[in-house]
């Protein structure tokens, strides 16, 4: 009883004790407060939201560690962009038994141990009956020679029993193909499509081309998000990012109301936009866009006066600053550009 008991509780500590840790890694990256890691880019650090199929691709920058995307199966490789999808592997049969195999043998068998089995029986039970019957024993000449034609009849069955034997195991073996080492692919190479596998089923993506108005739509997109996240406009937000994203950048915002600061980015100017891939998934167009810009980046306190001591919590009212991520952006047919995942650079 003591021993189910602990069985149970450790069940339950582990059902507790599991979601807690996976929550707290899946926060561990943080993004509420550039002042805590370091970085003041937009008021948030780590790499978060979707890129569609090519989420979890390595692109040169850090890898997105927060999505809605599910995350691959860890025994099945990553597929490069574009690459065909590994053939599915059938599972091998079961090899059937001896008895499965040769029926005919296993039925000689049968019959071979029945008769000995059967004559044991029969034969003593008649042998007796004749005796008690007639009230006189029978003669050990008949006993004898009964014995002796059941000896001779077990023999002949078992000698062709053993011919068969012999002919089923080297004679028929000799006339069966070797099909061993021969593939499905090797025998059917290029009359049947392959098959993908359900673990690694990719949906096909076409490479575009952004046009001159697409980096400019890109280009705005960076100050108007920047813009509406120094004034803590969700509402603003919502029409620059998709609901992923906006969700991220609400829970940043609420963290940094926790802790009665604010981050702004102000006077954004854009250094450099390098277009690292622009691909296509059904009606849904994705760009990803390496950009670099100048910026006031500094935090305050919302508990001090400016000028008083701990006002400035991180960064410069004044002095401009250098940043880069990498930003990836998407659109439904010919819709607007929005924000769909944002990832640090190495």
């Amino acid at each position: 009883m003591n021993t189910t008991k602990l069985i149970a509780v450790c069940i339950v500590i582990s059902l507790i004790g599991v979601p807690t840790v996976s929550f707290a890694r899946a926060r561990g990256g943080g993004y509420g407060g550039g002042f805590s890691s370091g970085s003041r880019s937009s008021g948030y650090s780590g790499s978060m939201g979707s890129r569609g199929e090519r989420t979890y691709d390595q692109n040169g920058a850090k890898p997105i560690e927060q999505s809605a995307t599910p995350r691959p199966s860890p025994t099945a490789p990553q597929a490069a962009p574009g690459s065909p999808a590994p053939t599915a592997q059938p599972t091998p049969a079961m090899q059937p038994s001896f008895m499965q195999r040769n029926p005919l043998l296993a039925g000689l068998a049968a019959g071979i141990a029945g008769s000995y089995i059967g004559n044991m029986l029969f034969g003593a039970t008649n042998s007796s009956a004749r005796t008690t019957d007639a009230g006189e024993n029978v003669g050990a000449t008949d006993q004898t020679a009964g014995a002796s034609s059941s000896t001779w009849i077990l023999l002949l069955l078992m000698a062709l029993g053993a011919g068969t034997l012999y002919y089923f195991l080297r004679v028929r073996r000799s006339l069966a193909p070797d099909f061993s080492g021969i593939t499905r692919s090797s025998a059917f190479n290029g009359s049947l499509p392959a098959e993908p596998s359900a673990t690694t089923l990719r949906t096909a993506t076409v490479d575009t081309e952004v046009t001159t108005a697409d980096k400019s739509a890109f280009q705005q997109l960076l100050i108007d998000i920047q813009t509406a996240w120094s004034k803590q406009d969700l509402t603003g937000l919502r029409r620059f990012v998709t609901p992923e994203m906006l969700s991220y950048f609400s829970t940043a915002l609420a963290e940094q109301t926790s802790q009665d600061i604010e981050n702004h980015v102000e006077d954004v100017v854009l250094l450099r936009a390098e277009v690292r891939e622009t691909w296509t998934e059904d009606a849904t167009h994705y760009a990803t866009v390496g950009l670099r810009w100048n910026a006031r980046d500094y935090t305050v306190s919302l508990t001090k006066q400016r000028g008083e001591p701990g006002y400035l919590v991180e960064g410069s009212e004044e002095t401009p600053t250098e940043s880069g991520e990498v930003w990836t952006f998407m659109r439904y047919q010919n819709g607007k550009w929005l924000l769909s995942a944002i990832q640090q650079v190495d």
